[in-house]
């Protein structure tokens, strides 16, 4: 099977990252999201790893005071990263997510519930889900507390009998302002906990053969060690400015920091702007760069060198440029028998990564590691 938890965890996180990109709305008032259908089909080229799968998203409410949403997504997953590569072998699996939510309106209130189920062969989650809006101050302001909690059970396809868990709590508070009629701010906090089983059980980290003889080589025969607790505090704020003929720019600024001691900034921007009546041009940049945790190393003297240690390329120090752009167009605008209107979208993000302290050991030189990756994403959008 090879170091399949690696790629799944990519995989899980692209998968709510596209999940976002059609089913995101910022809270400026209490409004229940809007009668929609999707149909995505996405994919992600990158680093050794391919990722490909459909996304079926359904909403529907009762016009007043209820809302539903349904959403399936699948991946199909091969990969021959560079974990896999040095530490195993090439391998192919598939993950299935099932997620649903109900939001409730009252006067200028609205309550949410969710529930998502995540299974492939060697990971399973349960998540749930709550959150209350409240809007204020003639539908100025919105203040939003959410709380999620997740059961995560952790199995190696090379041991029967292995089993772990893990449990994660996400509490969630931001704050929505309309600031003037074309600018609106909004702020988030979240705080992360999570414990349990956090390592990857097909991962080792790299241990040199004789620490007085450089040139002796090195191994993988020592697994991981990380912490069983890990908390962390995210900030971002984020500005979305509107320009005549219905263009708009937005800004974005996130700063990330945990008990592992890894410390992370990220900048956005994105500028939207209509092309004639049936056409919508979106670019965007991004930038990435984080610190690497305190239980990291690229190479380790000893096996039993200290009690935690990693070789997560995830855990080092790194960063990573994004280019993005996407086109949208309306198929309709007027009624078409239940279909109020429909747009076809097509969102493509460009990637590249640079890892400062983990070496690339398949070549001979030993550089740093670095790739760039591709993330396609196609969809059909209903309002009905």
């Amino acid at each position: 099977m090879g170091v399949a938890v690696a790629a799944t965890r990519d995989a899980r996180q692209l998968g709510a990252a596209l999940l976002l990109a059609i089913t995101a709305q910022t809270a400026w008032c209490a409004v229940l999201p809007e009668d929609r259908a999707d149909a995505l089909y996405h994919s992600y080229d990158g680093g050794g790893v391919e990722v490909t799968g459909p996304s079926i998203l359904v909403r529907k409410g009762d016009a007043k005071n209820f809302s539903l949403s349904a959403n399936y997504y699948a991946d199909s997953i091969s990969s021959a990263s560079i974990d896999v590569v040095t530490q195993g072998s090439p391998y192919s699996e598939q993950r299935n997510q099932w997620s649903g939510s109900v939001d409730y309106l009252h006067a200028d209130t609205i309550m949410s519930i969710g529930y998502t189920n995540s299974d492939e062969s060697d990971y399973k989650a349960d998540t749930y889900n709550v959150s209350l809006s409240q809007t204020m101050f003639g539908a100025l302001t919105t203040v939003t507390l959410g709380y999620s909690r997740g059961f995560d059970d952790i199995f190696d396809n090379t041991q029967s009998d292995f089993k772990e868990t893990a449990d994660h709590q996400n509490y969630h508070i931001s704050l929505s302002q309309v600031l003037t009629k074309k600018m609106l701010l909004s702020l988030n906090y979240d705080a992360v906990t999570d414990e349990g089983y956090l390592q990857n059980p097909y991962r080792n980290v790299l241990v040199l053969n004789d620490p007085a003889d450089p040139d002796a080589g090195f191994n993988f025969n020592t697994p991981e060690n990380y912490p069983n607790t890990r908390t962390s505090n995210a900030l971002s704020a984020n500005l979305l400015y509107y320009l005549p003929y219905r263009a708009s720019v937005r800004t974005n600024y996130r700063y990330y920091t945990d008990d592992w001691d890894i410390d992370a900034h990220t900048v956005e921007v994105g500028y939207t702007h209509p092309l004639r009546d049936k056409w919508m041009l979106e670019l965007r940049y991004r930038y990435y760069t984080q610190s690497d945790a305190d239980f990291y190393s690229d190479v380790f003297q000893y096996p039993n060198q200290q009690n935690f240690m990693a070789r997560d390329k995830e855990l080092s120090e790194f960063s990573d440029h994004t280019l993005g752009f996407g086109v949208s167009y309306s198929l309709l605008n007027d009624n078409w028998g239940y279909i109020d209107r429909a747009t076809l979208n097509f969102k493509y993000d460009h990637i590249w990564f640079k890892y400062d302290n983990f070496t690339d050991v398949t070549k001979s030189d030993l550089p740093a590691y670095e790739f760039d990756a591709g993330v396609m994403q196609l969809f059909f959008s209903a309002w009905y």
